[in-house]
């Protein structure tokens, strides 16, 4: 077995009402003057009155940054970073969906060692030190409460990201029932986001593929795959939404060890040009990249395919890979998701612009399980765009 290493966050906090342990936990870990880092929605849902009560009950003061945007831009972590250093910030909090923990943990690195963000995109080019930090997702996709990575869009299109076990934070708390309030098409989109994770952490080319990812992706696997159409139908159903919680975190574990590769470097541009959400964007060209990579590692996603749908009943190896990638297309239209690139106003005569710019994301690029070149990645977009990959037969 190759040598390999595995970080994740030093304490989680699992369970309903766990968000009530966030003020004396804060109050051990984060200091008395607490920055945190929202966006305006869970501030209207309500969702953050409890936990700042609290914190006011324990005698810590608080800063509410709540400006935060989907694909967080450059500026926003600049204007955040700013206001921490002039509330003389002792820790960070950050509460929300991915973009939200992101922003928290670049507000926390560099609010704390003074590093400029323009410097520190890449693989541990961060020097650190940062203040300490805290995450509470309300969304059940990103995982980003156990990844060292933090995504910011940069110039008009395109996504780089700050990759440093600096990020990771130093607890994070996991509440089902703030993940309650999720439209369904944010469920879905999210869920089939952490499942992305869980399959490219399991078939990554990385040098740090390692058993303990691989055991924890198809843990997630078999909790997303078993409950995202329950907590999609049913958004108050709280088992079924702590479960997607849950499955989202191990997946997250298991790729901050095992990174991404090809559907997330095919993903960003979609973001980055025509604003789709991460999720939605990782749902669009999943199926096709799959595809693509089936003659490379058919024999890994045949070893997922029961993780994810238990009642697969198809024998041979070979048909088992591909009946998983047609179930995660028909997966993708039962839960209401758009399945063309054309049906969320992608423009044909814009693949090429949209290929040229995955091909940046080398980064991820390097982990695929096949070589991915501008004209695979072009033949990919183009087969995402116009036909339902639910309808094809291949």
């Amino acid at each position: 077995m190759d040598a390999f290493s595995f970080d994740t966050t030093r304490s989680i906090v699992y369970g309903i009402d766990s968000i009530d342990q966030l003020a004396e936990r804060c109050k051990h870990s984060l200091g008395k003057r607490i920055f945190v880092v929202t966006d305006p929605g869970i501030v209207k849902a309500g969702l953050i009155a409890n936990p700042l009560a609290r914190l006011d009950e324990a005698g810590i003061s608080t800063f509410i940054f709540d400006r935060v945007t989907a694909d967080p831009p450059e500026v926003i972590i600049e204007h955040a970073v700013e206001e921490a250093c002039r509330f003389g910030t002792t820790g960070i909090v950050g509460i929300g969906g991915g973009s939200s923990l992101d922003v928290a943990k670049l507000v926390a690195l560099i609010a704390g060692s003074g590093e400029r963000l323009q410097e520190i995109y890449g693989i541990g080019k961060a020097q650190g030190p940062r203040l300490p930090l805290a995450l509470v997702p309300t969304t059940a996709g990103t995982g980003s409460e156990v990844t060292p990575i933090a995504i910011v869009t940069t110039g008009a299109h395109e996504k780089q990201g700050v990759v440093s076990n600096l990020l990771i934070p130093d607890f994070a708390i996991l509440d089902p029932r703030l993940t309650i309030g999720l439209p369904p098409a944010v469920t879905a989109a999210t869920g089939i986001d952490a499942m992305v994770h869980a399959i490219e952490a399991f078939t990554t080319r990385s040098r740090n593929a390692n058993p303990i990812s691989k055991a924890l992706a198809k843990e997630a696997l078999r909790l997303l795959g078993g409950n995202i159409k329950q907590a999609v139908l049913n958004g108050a159903d709280v088992e079924a939404r702590g479960a997607m919680l849950l499955g989202s975190l191990l997946a997250g574990q298991a790729f901050a060890n095992s990174p991404v590769a090809a559907v997330h470097a095919l993903a960003y541009p979609l973001g980055g040009h025509y604003g789709i959400p991460h999720g939605l964007s990782n749902a669009l060209v999943l199926t096709e990249v799959m595809r693509f990579n089936l003659p490379y590692c058919g024999k890994e996603y045949a070893e997922l395919a029961h993780c994810l749908f238990a009642d697969m009943a198809v024998s041979s190896s070979t048909d088992r890979a591909e009946e998983m990638i047609n179930r995660l297309a028909a997966l993708c239209q039962q839960l209401g998701l758009p399945t063309k690139l054309s049906e969320v106003g992608v423009a044909e005569d814009k693949l090429g612009t949209l290929a040229t710019d995955a091909m940046k994301q080398q980064r991820l690029l390097v982990n695929n399980p096949r070589e991915v070149r501008f004209e695979d990645a072009f033949a990919i977009y183009q087969a995402a765009h116009s036909i339902s990959a639910a309808s094809r037969n291949r």
